[in-house]
């Protein structure tokens, strides 16, 4: 049963599709990034990159480096979608989308992990081996057909993500439909539908369709009486996405995945007219189908553990935000804090408060107050600067508060903790982070 699910080969439209669109999105993004300012406001303009923790040697490239690097991610999406040099172009670009992911996270989003994972099982999938520059150059490549497990994988990974993301909508500020008022309000002033988004039925309407959709959407988009309904549904939750809350490619992405739900038939005619359709669906077993199943294994047991990690630590992770990231967890609140650092110098007791805006852009200025890892970090970046100087210091943060989803301020970092002196550990509670329940 396993076998003829996974091993059976089927047309691969809907994978020549997919590499196309992918490819055209993925330079749309690079492409972007540049043109709106990302590039410069995240990589290029800050003198200290927050990285993702374990990764500090991961840095943005000098000067204006970093548009060159994004200038040739969007170059390698265009080929990929070429098909030319698909192998070379595909694992390239998950390299250096991995690279730059992981290398700062002041602009962190779950759609640019969910873009690192597709690429990265995208390196696996033959998907140049028709309507690709690589199979008219090399016919001994070209192909009509492919393993249904491609598709599988992918929609065992959409499964994933959009399952976890409704289970984490199942909390008190999402169903008191508190967050969805803090979404909208920075957006009354939209043409049109500014004030909609302020209305009351709008913010009950949208937390109750974001998680129906995430719960149903992959259910209903493979079963037929349901796929064309879903479909629609897609588009228009999709695009409502797009408009309002202006995240980038990933509501396109998210549609383009839906090709793997249609019949490859009807994939290959609306697309590829002219494609010779493969009809046969024979079961052919890889030699390699031991280490495929193992692979497959690991990836998607990793995928099912990483979002319920945070049960395993201690306190809320809407506190502490330790297991929140890499997790699924969107659009699920929104943080403020207040925050001072204070070094002591060791040797001869001299006290003095840090600058921050000597050190950070204002878009760091709005992260670092409001996130441990953050604040952990600049502490060990502090303690470092000063330790290249010959000087032994501690670094305390002071006044640290944080309000989440609108609420009153509360005190978040112990201010009795050098936090120079402290570790991070992905899997374990920092004891520096005060208790969720704590009054001073």
């Amino acid at each position: 049963m396993l076998y003829r699910l996974l091993f059976t080969k089927v047309d691969n439209s809907q994978l020549l599709i997919f590499r196309i669109f992918f490819g055209l999105l993925i330079a749309f993004e690079s492409f972007g990034a540049i043109a709106t300012g990302w590039v410069k406001a995240t990589l290029i303009d800050p003198h200290f990159t927050f990285s993702f923790i374990g990764f500090e040697w991961l840095q943005p490239l000098p000067g204006y480096g970093m548009y060159f690097y994004f200038f040739v991610m969007g170059t390698l999406g265009l080929l990929i979608a070429l098909g030319f040099k698909y192998r070379f172009s595909i694992i390239s670009f998950t390299l250096m989308w991995f690279a730059v992911y992981l290398m700062q996270k002041s602009s962190y989003n779950n759609h640019y992990y969910l873009l690192a994972l597709i690429s990265l099982v995208m390196c696996f999938f033959p998907a140049n081996r028709n309507y690709a520059i690589d199979a008219k150059r090399n016919p001994s490549i070209q192909s009509n057909s492919m393993h249904s497990f491609i598709k599988w994988i992918i929609v065992l990974q959409l499964f994933i993500v959009y399952t976890y993301a409704s289970i984490a909508k199942l909390y008190g500020d999402w169903l008191d439909f508190g967050i969805i008022e803090i979404l909208m309000k920075n957006k009354i002033n939209y043409p049109i539908i500014g004030s909609f988004l302020q209305e009351d039925l709008t913010h009950k309407t949208v937390a109750i369709a974001g998680i129906a959709f995430d719960a149903l959407i992959i259910p209903a988009l493979l079963w037929k009486p349901t796929r064309k309904l879903a479909f629609i549904i897609s588009i228009f939750f999709h695009l409502f996405n797009s408009i309002v809350f202006q995240i980038g490619i990933f509501p396109y992405l998210a549609l383009a995945f839906t090709v793997f739900f249609f019949e490859p038939g009807t994939i290959r005619n609306i697309f590829f007219k002219n494609k010779i359709f493969y009809t046969q669906s024979q079961q052919e077993v890889p030699a390699y189908k031991y280490i495929l199943l193992f692979g497959c294994g690991i990836y998607f047991l990793v995928q099912l553990l990483l979002p319920v990690r945070h049960h395993f630590i201690k306190d809320d992770v809407l506190w502490t935000e330790e297991g929140h990231r890499l997790s699924w967890r969107m659009m699920l609140r929104s943080r403020s804090g207040k925050i001072q650092f204070k070094m002591v110098n060791n040797e001869n007791g001299e006290a003095w408060i840090v600058k921050l805006d000597d050190y950070l852009t204002k878009k760091q200025m709005g992260k670092i107050a409001a996130y441990p890892d953050f604040i952990w970090q600049f502490a060990q970046h502090l303690e470092q600067e000063q330790a290249t100087n010959g000087v032994n210091t501690s670094v305390y943060a002071l006044n640290s508060k944080v309000s989440i989803n609108g609420r009153p301020y509360r005190a978040f970092i112990d201010p009795k903790v050098d936090l120079a002196n402290e570790r991070w550990d992905h899997f374990r509670h920092h004891e520096w982070i005060l208790p969720s329940g704590y009054n001073e």
